[in-house]
């Protein structure tokens, strides 16, 4: 069934409601003005309200930089509200733009809503509302604990059973502590600074497992390890020059 076609008036509503059948199509056109010129707006859009619930919503005008717009509707985009009110739907146009336009909003007609009878309404879902939510409680994971102290004990075992067994390999290699006296003559900062350090990295990696943190630890460890290159490089240096001396 077509519906019969109807001008619409500025701010001047139509007498008699359109009616809207279940396989029509309302077709709304308009056209845009500022100045008596046609430019699109920032906003246009086909306001329904039902006087009953009082429930609205509205449907944006496809405009176009002309200021043309169109609009079409169908019981399929009716919320399911408006298909089961016993009155018909209050249709307004709204206008607007920014700057110094005046907005646009008038009531045009009222849409009297056709429903066969013998088809199926589907069932009628729970509107959505906006409100507080329940509140959410988050669960974060627990702060990374050390291992067991059974596996640190008996790392710490093996470390330290592995240490008389480098320094017989190092004996067996022809290590010569004769030249300890020697060394600590010709370099003692370098080679006191180098063996410290060493010393203090593994107290540095001793407080990391114990109580501080990586933030903490890494500030310490780099600058521990500076001091470890220069005072290396330096020893390096004397041991070379006493090999290039003859000593062995």
């Amino acid at each position: 069934m077509s519906a019969p076609l109807q001008r619409l008036a500025e701010r001047k509503a139509l007498s008699q409601p359109v009616p809207l059948g279940s396989s029509d199509t309302l077709k709304v056109l308009l056209t845009a003005q500022e100045n008596k010129k046609g430019k699109r707006p920032h906003q246009a859009f086909l306001l329904f309200k039902d006087s009953d619930s009082g429930l609205e919503t509205s449907y944006p005008f496809s405009v176009k930089e002309s200021g043309k717009g169109k609009i079409e509707i169908t019981h399929k985009d009716l919320p399911l509200q408006f298909l089961t009110s016993s009155r018909p739907l209050v249709a307004s146009v709204v206008i607007a733009s920014f700057g110094s336009s005046t907005p646009y909003s008038s009531y045009a007609f009222d849409l009297a809503i056709d429903v066969d009878t013998g088809a199926p309404i589907g069932p009628q879902e729970k509107p959505l509302r906006y409100g507080k939510l329940p509140e959410i409680h988050h669960n974060f994971k627990s702060d990374p604990q050390s291992p067991p102290k059974l596996i640190t004990l008996v790392f710490m075992a093996a470390v330290i059973v592995a240490l008389p067994v480098l320094l017989a390999t190092w004996l067996s290699l022809g290590a010569n502590f004769n030249h300890l006296s020697k060394a600590l003559g010709n370099s003692p900062v370098s080679h006191i600074l180098f063996y410290g350090s060493i010393l203090a990295m593994e107290g540095i990696f001793f407080m990391y497992y114990t109580t501080w943190n990586l933030f903490q630890t890494l500030p310490a460890a780099i600058a521990i390890g500076s001091i470890t290159f220069l005072s290396g490089s330096r020893c390096l240096t004397e041991v070379q020059n006493r090999r290039l001396a003859g000593l062995r």
